[in-house]
């Protein structure tokens, strides 16, 4: 059973830092493409960046140069580094996990960004 376990959101002020976690489990992590999504309140789930298994990353336009992502394969674990938050940055952040046809989500952390 591959688990999903989204760590570190919180409340920040616009302008502030915050450091997404997700640690996966029951999956050959190091051969999965590991992303990060965001869904915001009456809005659809869109996407945030991803990481190949290869280390090969591709971000939304409205994060580059704000957000990084990163993966430490013998921890499990994928990051989201997120610098000059803005109030539109406010949502749930959700860790997704693809490999072949397997498709994995977490269950969300949230994110609220202030003016």
């Amino acid at each position: 059973q591959v688990q999903l376990v989204e760590s570190g959101g919180g409340f920040v002020q616009a302008g502030g830092s915050l450091r997404l976690s997700c640690r996966a489990s029951g999956t050959i992590f190091v051969l999965a493409a590991m992303g990060w999504y965001r869904q915001a309140p009456g809005k659809q789930r869109e996407f945030v960046a991803d990481i190949t298994s290869g280390g090969t990353t591709n971000y939304a336009d409205s994060v580059k140069g704000r957000f990084t992502i990163s993966r430490d394969n013998p921890k499990n674990t994928v990051f989201l580094q997120m610098n000059s938050l803005k109030p539109e940055d406010t949502a749930v952040y959700y860790c997704r996990s693809r490999r072949g046809y397997n498709d994995y989500w977490g269950q969300g952390t949230q994110v609220t960004v202030s003016s």
